[in-house]
């Protein structure tokens, strides 16, 4: 599966952009075809390509499949021309994802998507997923997670304990004597 993390698209910007980092008032981003650095507020739609889906006659299809799919049919080569006639462009789209909607995709959102490969594809940004990796990050968050619960339980076993003071009076936490102020 080809990894899309990072990777967004802007309302009413053309391209592509990368996340590079976030600022005090929205996230600073890169575009994939110019390299040019950008800061967007947070107000601006932003669309990360791992959330968009496809209409289906089943469940929706994520990009990532789509994309995948289109990948492994080329080969890792280019698609077919986003500029080409409605008719090529349906019938491409037919013998990556046979079983679309054809009420709800329309001929623009296949043109998009057609593009968007494109730009992926010029520009390095088609990477398989590495699924060790994803793993292995599971795993340390679990690992990471299990050792902040055992470093909770053991503070909160300290702190039930009497205390001794330096006059051998023994304080209890959180409890207050009645009778002396």
């Amino acid at each position: 599966m080809i990894d899309l993390t990072g990777i967004i698209s802007i309302s009413g910007q053309p391209g592509l952009f990368k996340i590079i980092a976030q600022s005090k008032n929205g996230i600073i981003i890169e575009g994939l075809a110019d390299k040019k650095r950008t800061n967007i507020y947070s107000t601006t739609k932003v669309s990360t390509l791992a959330d968009i889906g496809m209409y289906t006659t089943g469940d929706d299809k994520p990009m990532e499949e789509i994309i995948t799919a289109i990948f492994e049919k080329e080969k890792g080569g280019p698609c077919v021309d986003a500029k080409a006639d409605d008719k090529a462009i349906t019938a491409y789209f037919a013998s990556v994802l046979p079983d679309y909607d054809k009420e709800r995709v329309y001929v623009s959102n296949m043109r998009k998507l057609f593009n968007w490969y494109t730009i992926l594809q010029t520009t390095g940004n088609l990477k398989e997923k590495d699924a060790n990796a994803a793993e292995t990050e599971e795993s340390k968050a679990l690992k990471a997670a299990a050792d902040k619960n055992k470093v909770a339980k053991t503070n909160l076993k300290d702190s039930s304990k009497n205390v001794k003071t330096s006059a051998g009076v023994t304080k209890t936490a959180g409890v207050r004597k009645t009778g002396t102020a």
